[in-house]
């Protein structure tokens, strides 16, 4: 079978960005829909069963279906310019693993069901709403939120996954299908620089920090570009950057804390025209989920104060702060990653400020990861690398991770790792 780099090689060319460097796949996008097209296919050519679920999760058993399943995968949508490998790594590395599990004959001694799972709009780019597939399959988020939320063309959830083929009234907590699941192990792209000074090819997952995402709308008075003074003005793009401006500085009060506005929407967006709003979207992130809060309330007084200074006379800029996500620091399963480091004693323990539908299925699930190194330390943009040794590598280890689960804990090599080791 075809490895994990030939696997990759494969949707190279698929969904790059129109606009410049990096990808556009956004969920439930014809681009995504190709790549589940190619997951499919790669499935199938492996005799794996397919199916997907009312909350538009891929399922490929390697097995037949059962109860108290090992459960692997990722995601295949990405980030406005996103990477090659933030996501498909994940998935293309669990079809290799299926690969060397079968030709190592270890998945006909399996004492457990295997699937691989795909999950949809991981990375929230199209609603606003992060690890949206695993967020429904968890009751992390209910139907009703989830079918109402829009995109930027004004199209509902709800829309979108008629137009897919998918039933709405369908969509939400699925208790059977959780059930079935008896742990849950996802292999993604580092990204960070934890693994760049050692000579490790892949850590395993110890959590992820808290982070959330707020919506933050300044709303003044639209007026004519030339002919409203200065001093006339109800300005909230003026509001707006000011307030942005100031985060660096209000940040760096909170040791280990970040936040980052990545997106903004000026309204109607007129170069001759005074905005009459300004959306901006706020993202902040700490190991310590009431640190996140503070840092959250010193933005919004910052926010408050900069509105209120940028109208005039009887006209005002408003200010409304809406939060999209939330999800608190996860640790990932105590005894189950203590196996994990007990199989891989070299790879390191490591945590992450990237959020992961492992940690959504954390809270429900026996839940874990692995992370392959990125030389460059950078990710959600195209330099976000992987070398090919240390994506095979991360196969290896992702196979011998996942026949433990199984059962079936001895190595193609009886070593685990020993092809990395001179």
């Amino acid at each position: 079978m075809t490895d994990v780099v030939s696997l990759l090689a494969q949707i190279k060319d698929t969904g790059r960005d129109p606009r410049g460097s990096g990808y556009l796949r956004p969920g439930f996008s014809r681009v995504e829909r190709d790549l589940r097209a190619w997951f499919v296919a790669e499935a199938e050519a492996r005799g794996l069963d397919v199916e997907v679920d009312h909350n538009g999760i891929t399922w490929a058993w390697a097995t037949p279906p059962g109860e108290n399943a090992v459960v692997t995968g990722s995601h295949l949508d990405s980030v406005p310019g996103g990477g090659e490998f933030d996501g498909p790594l994940g998935v293309a590395s669990a079809l290799a693993a299926v690969d060397e599990l079968t030709e190592s004959g270890r998945l006909a001694r399996a004492g457990r069901p295997l699937a691989i799972a795909v999950f949809p709009e991981e990375e929230g780019s199209r609603f606003g709403l992060s690890c949206l597939g695993s967020r429904l399959l968890t009751g992390a988020v209910g139907p009703k939120r989830a079918l109402a939320m829009t995109d930027d063309r004004g199209d509902t959830f709800a829309e979108v996954l008629t137009r897919h083929g998918l039933d709405p009234e369908r969509v939400g907590r699925d208790d059977e299908r959780l059930s079935r699941i008896g742990s849950f192990l996802e292999l993604h792209v580092e990204q960070g620089v934890g693994l760049i000074n050692t000579d490790q090819p892949v850590a395993v997952g110890s959590s992820i920090l808290g982070h959330g995402r707020w919506h933050v709308r300044f709303e003044g008075q639209g007026n004519h570009a030339g002919t409203t003074p200065m001093a006339r003005r109800a300005d909230p793009v003026v509001a707006a950057a000011r307030t942005i401006g100031d985060i660096p500085t209000i940040v760096s009060r909170f040791d280990g804390a970040v936040a980052t506005v990545g997106r903004t929407r000026v309204h109607p967006g007129g170069t001759n025209v005074i905005a009459s709003a300004m959306d901006v979207w706020l993202d902040i992130r700490h190991p310590d989920d009431e640190v996140v809060q503070e840092v959250l309330e010193e933005i919004a007084a910052r926010a408050r104060d900069r509105a209120s200074g940028a109208g005039y006379r009887n006209q005002e800029v408003t200010l409304t702060v809406d939060q999209e996500s939330y999800s608190p620091t996860t640790h990932f399963h105590a005894d189950f990653t203590r196996r994990l480091s007990a199989l891989l004693p070299e790879a390191p323990a490591q945590s992450t400020g990237a959020g992961h539908d492992a940690a959504i299925l954390a809270a429900h699930v026996p839940s874990a990861m692995l992370f392959v190194r990125n030389p460059t330390g950078v990710s959600h943009a195209a330099e976000e690398a992987c070398e090919d040794d240390d994506a095979r590598a991360g196969v290896r280890r992702l196979a011998d991770a996942l026949a433990m689960e199984l059962g079936v804990e001895e190595s193609a090599t009886g070593d685990p790792g020993a092809e990395d080791r001179p």
